[in-house]
């Protein structure tokens, strides 16, 4: 299962992390997020221990949210060394996301 990220977690687990992280901002209410979820949990299982894989729930944690400028759901953001390096909005398949991650390993 991915990393339940908050507000609170954000800068410890996403920005000082030293492993590519990937980020789905979503919402419970979401369609296609409820599409997008089983996918990066299957991520996170594929890449653990290689990169870091999590969820914010843009309802309850709004500060990253806006920060990053994520103004659909779901959006993945992946960092790696506490920058945007990739952006998918919406719905893609499990090979845009796998690709990013394996793009920084």
């Amino acid at each position: 299962m991915a990393l339940e990220i908050t507000d609170a977690t954000f800068e410890e687990t996403v920005l000082k992390s030293d492993k590519p992280v990937v980020v789905d901002f979503w919402a419970a209410w979401c369609g296609p997020c409820r599409m997008v979820g089983p996918i990066i949990d299957e991520i996170s299982t594929e890449y653990d221990g290689k990169a870091v894989v999590g969820k914010v729930d843009v309802d309850a944690n709004q500060e990253f949210a806006a920060k990053y400028g994520v103004r659909n759901i779901p959006t993945v953001l992946v960092f790696q060394n506490g920058e945007v390096v990739g952006r998918q909005v919406g719905v893609a398949p499990k090979a845009a996301y796998t690709e990013a991650i394996d793009s920084l390993l």
